[in-house]
């Protein structure tokens, strides 16, 4: 039984599609195999830079397209790996968290793609998945693979690029992905995918502390992918195999759902738009980008990005 009522729902609409031609119909690949079969593309990791384009990633064919502001798609690059999530740096700088390769830096003009971090302690990672820049210049990602409920053994990652220091705060999560800081960032909120939650890990010089249950979810095919945040402190969730985006107010008490028009897999999410007040969405099974209009604009991040 809910301890709260059924949120309001709305539906978001389609801003734009992947066009045809950058589509590739009943080719197959390990990671297709292993993760989503017969897919022409699988669009993931938004994220908006200071020109207001959207940078989007293509996670079996190893690609990245910049999508203009009119919705037009650009391809970027495409190399040996597959690009997860993506966020842009103050400086412009693009960091992609490849399963295959680790924490990647793309340059947009060359289109060119080399690594950053390969792994920890001489050992490489399970299989990068997000990745969220906070206030002080400090990257956080995490580390699936094929980590779940059978496999409790994903990890999160705190790197400080000022003295290369790299920390693994947890290690116990079945399947961590999205990730987002709180307004105050004083508390990294989670998404733990094959655990259908989101937790919320304090955050201190040392490490973390008490990690929670911050939200309990239920159904979809898979659970919480992206997260993102906006000023006034809401949550963004978007559960991947419902086809809905779920906002939580600052307790954790649901608010509403905005629904994708087709489609179920609702990804990830960024804000970006006029006054960073529109808030776009992966949709996965379509290859499409959807929108939706919000009251409140997206929390400013480090990267310097329209939004996150």
């Amino acid at each position: 039984m809910s301890l709260y009522p059924p949120p309001e729902m709305c539906t978001a609409e389609v801003f734009c599609r992947l066009p045809d031609e950058f589509r590739r119909p009943g080719l197959d690949n390990e990671w297709s195999r292993y993760n989503r079969a017969g897919v022409d593309c699988f669009l993931e990791g938004p994220s908006f830079d200071k020109q207001g384009n959207l940078y989007v990633v293509d996670i079996p064919f190893g690609r990245i397209f910049k999508i203009d502001p009119t919705g037009k798609f650009t391809l970027i690059c495409e190399y040996d790996g597959w690009p997860n999530g993506l966020k842009i740096h103050e400086d412009g700088r693009i960091f992609v968290a490849d399963y295959k390769n680790g924490i990647m830096l793309v340059d947009p003009e060359k289109g060119t793609v080399q690594p950053v971090l390969k792994g920890y302690n001489s050992e490489g990672f399970k299989g990068c998945n997000d990745l969220h820049f906070a206030a002080d210049g400090c990257l956080y990602f995490t580390d699936q693979g094929q980590t779940g409920l059978s496999d409790p053994s994903g990890r999160v990652f705190r790197w400080n690029e000022k003295n290369d220091q790299l920390d693994c705060l947890i290690d116990c999560a079945p399947s961590p992905n999205g990730l987002v800081l709180d307004v105050e960032e004083k508390n990294l909120l989670l998404a733990v995918t094959r655990a259908n939650a989101i937790w919320r890990i304090p955050i201190r010089k040392s490490g973390t502390s008490k990690v929670g249950l911050f939200v309990q979810l239920s159904g979809g095919r898979s659970g919480p992918d992206g997260l993102a945040i906006d000023a006034s402190g809401r949550l963004f969730v978007c559960h991947a195999g419902l086809g809905t985006v779920w906002v939580f107010d600052v307790l954790g008490r649901p608010i509403y759902g905005i629904r994708a028009p087709e489609g179920l897999g609702t990804t990830n999410c960024a804000f970006g738009g006029k006054n960073n007040q529109t808030l776009y969405i992966t949709e996965s099974d379509t290859g499409s980008i959807l929108r939706y209009h919000m009251d409140y604009p997206g929390k400013t991040m480090y990267s310097g990005a329209i939004g996150e």
